[in-house]
This record gives structure tokens, sequence and C-alpha cells, in this order.
């Protein structure tokens, strides 16, 4: 594990060392996801972290599925039931 160190800056900025930023895929401007696991911050670069919820549930979802029309309908028909 190749460890970098950091220091929080007034209003609570942290600078993200340039080679790791390289690693993520994230420049000045670029969304990132930040949540807490264990005690730690992690970071990801927001494209990389949707690529990896739909890799996630497209594991779910059944070959020629289009999960899209399937939710649309499912929701008009509970709108004809109301």
């Amino acid at each position: 594990m190749n460890v970098h160190y950091a220091k929080m800056t007034e209003g609570g900025r942290l600078l993200v060392p340039a080679e790791l930023r390289r690693t993520l895929g994230i420049q000045p401007g670029s969304d990132v996801v930040l949540d807490l696991a264990d005690g730690e911050l992690r970071v990801r670069a927001l494209d990389k972290a949707v690529s990896r919820a739909q890799a996630i549930v497209r594991r779910y979802v059944p070959d020629g599925a289009n999960v899209i029309d399937d939710f649309i309908q499912e929701r008009r028909a509970a709108a004809a039931r109301e």
C-alpha cells in the first residue's frame, strides 16, 4: 500500500496529492463521491462510482431486460389502480 499524507486547511479543505488525483482520474472541478467506512474517508471519482454501481445492478438484471421501461410500466399500472 502506498501511503500519502495531506493536511486539512482552513474551511475543511483537504489537498489530495497529485499522484492520487492522477490515479483517481480527477482534476480541478471533478465531482467526487465521499463516504465513511469503518472510520475511514473514501474518495472516488463520480464516474467511477457510477460505473461500479451500474456493474453491480447489471448482475441482477436479466439480459435483454429494459429496467427503465419496466419501471415506467409498473408506475403507470400503480397510478391506474389509485
